[in-house]
């Protein structure tokens, strides 16, 4: 876990956003969540910047301090601002030096530069709504949903219901198993770091606030059927989460 946090201390981030597939109000939380996985350096946003509906942009660009990208739609029907901003981000990854990106889009033809950005051994992430395509979401080491971002904490006896919901998301107990049985060690426990790692490279979309928690652990606990856990203090004052399946 030490290792983790010194290179996401250590990372430098791009973040490029596609002006016409993302929201001004929630610029602020899209940075923080960027922010978990380092140092945000460069920011920039791409778009026809004479079209009306990009105004609500500018009082959030000045704000925040990030660079808008000015790109004409020359031809109907043609996105230019795709284009722009893939040759931008190829541009920043041969130039800028910088070990992560953020691409915000639902678009899957950012699917192909996710893919080549991973390829040069770089992180990316991906922040896009629920309707983002499966490929550009699989195509990123994490992917949050915006829906993820504007929802509030719910409390535990409405956390159960949504549970119980048909219309709720997917169970995620197949998957919390799947990533349980990669990180289980020899004495039948995984702790708490590394269950979230294969999570995320099982389903880079995984994330607790889908299912109304914050947190990994609460998540973990709310499945009590199904998972045993144990906290372990440490000498220095920190505790490590261990949860182990039920026989």
């Amino acid at each position: 876990m030490e290792d983790e946090n010194k290179i996401v201390r250590n990372r430098r981030m791009a973040i490029l956003i596609d002006g016409d597939n993302a929201q001004p109000s929630l610029i602020e939380k899209m940075l923080s969540e960027t922010a978990k996985y380092g140092d945000v350096t460069i920011r920039r946003i791409y778009g026809d910047w004479t079209k009306p509906e990009m105004k609500g942009w500018q009082k959030t660009l000045n704000i925040h301090a990030i660079q808008p990208i000015q790109q004409f739609r020359y031809t109907t029907g043609k996105n230019a601002t795709d284009s722009a901003m893939i040759i931008d981000a190829m541009d920043i990854l041969y130039t800028s030096g910088v070990s992560g990106f953020c691409l915000v889009s639902s678009d899957s033809d950012y699917t192909r530069l996710a893919t080549r950005i991973r390829e040069k051994g770089i992180f990316v992430m991906g922040i896009g709504r629920n309707m983002t395509p499966r490929a550009f979401v699989n195509a990123c080491n994490v992917f949050v949903y915006t829906d993820n971002l504007q929802q509030k904490p719910k409390r535990e006896h409405q956390k159960i219901v949504r549970k119980t919901k048909s219309e709720g998301p997917p169970d995620p107990r197949p998957l919390l198993e799947q990533a349980f049985e990669m990180a289980v060690q020899d004495d039948g426990w995984a702790s708490l770091g590394p269950l979230g790692q294969y999570l995320r490279q099982l389903d880079p979309s995984f994330d607790s606030r889908t299912y109304g928690y914050t947190q990994l652990s609460q998540l973990v606990r709310a499945y009590q059927d199904m998972f045993r856990v144990r906290t372990v203090r440490q000498s220095g004052g920190s505790s490590i989460f261990y949860v182990k399946i039920k026989e």
